[in-house]
């Protein structure tokens, strides 16, 4: 956040990345029942990560209603989540920001599955922290340790600077200010690079917000509203010859049966 990013710029970049969140995604990492797999299981077979330093009385009413089950998230982390997303994606006088779209939803679901666990990443050192961006990813942690020790650690340092204060209790201008300060490392976590936190939680945040409503983001279709996707429709066969008019239509869910196709005659 090291300069004003408007919220048209900011959806050009989301949306931009909308075709390639499917690749993204891991939703499907299951145990014998058929849930996702979650914090425990994960955890067992990396190194562990801090316990929580105290408990946040006031955490589990920070989060936004409507949530559900949380498959990874505990009540400070989805609280803490919830206060970021809401300043990286921030309502206005016409859509709902990142929280209301359920955005914590999507990434509690992320965490809990192969993506969370690091199933297509490599992990093993060497891990240099001089590598050049080309390198890739240079952390001994999955997604979701990341997570875990960057909430713990950004939590902890929140509560130093502010009296004991959580994230979540900061008003807007001040968790903008903690946001910018992950982001341009002037805040220093102890155990990984605070501007790798804030990149992935940030891109976490627009895959949440414009991917399919399925995924458990993007609740309402308030991401694909705002810049007149209209979702998931099989083909397209009946327009191909159609010229020179706006395509309005209600969006709809690759879980919506009427995803099949669009029909000329809906439309002026």
């Amino acid at each position: 956040m090291t300069r004003p990013v408007s919220r048209r710029h900011l959806l050009k970049t989301g949306a931009a990345s909308v075709a390639g969140v499917g690749a993204a995604v891991a939703i499907g990492t299951c145990d014998e029942s058929g849930f996702p797999i979650c914090r425990g299981s994960q955890a067992a077979a990396q190194p562990a990560a801090p316990a929580p330093a105290s408990p946040a009385s006031n955490a589990a009413a920070a989060a936004p209603s409507g949530t559900g089950m949380l498959f990874f998230f505990n009540d400070p982390e989805a609280a803490f989540v919830t206060a970021a997303v809401d300043r990286l994606i921030p309502p206005d006088a016409t859509f709902a920001g990142a929280a209301a779209a359920g955005v914590l939803t999507y990434i509690d679901r992320q965490l809990a599955s192969g993506f969370g666990a690091g199933d297509r990443m490599y992990l093993d050192g060497p891990w240099l922290a001089d590598a050049p961006p080309e390198q890739g990813y240079q952390l001994r942690f999955t997604p979701a340790q990341l997570y875990q020790i960057g909430i713990e650690e950004i939590r902890a340092h929140v509560r130093a600077a502010n009296a004991g204060r959580e994230f979540w209790d900061l008003g807007e201008a001040e968790r903008d200010d903690v946001l910018s300060g992950l982001e341009t490392a002037r805040i220093v976590l102890p155990s990984l690079p605070a501007p790798v936190f804030f990149e992935t939680l940030l891109a976490n945040t627009i895959e949440g917000f414009f991917a399919d409503p399925a995924y458990g983001g993007n609740r309402d279709m308030v991401g694909w509203r705002m810049v007149g996707f209209p979702g998931a429709y099989a083909q397209y066969l009946e327009l191909v010859d159609a010229y020179d008019y706006a395509y309005r239509r209600e969006p709809i869910s690759m879980a919506n049966e009427d995803a099949r196709h669009a029909h000329l005659t809906d439309h002026p």
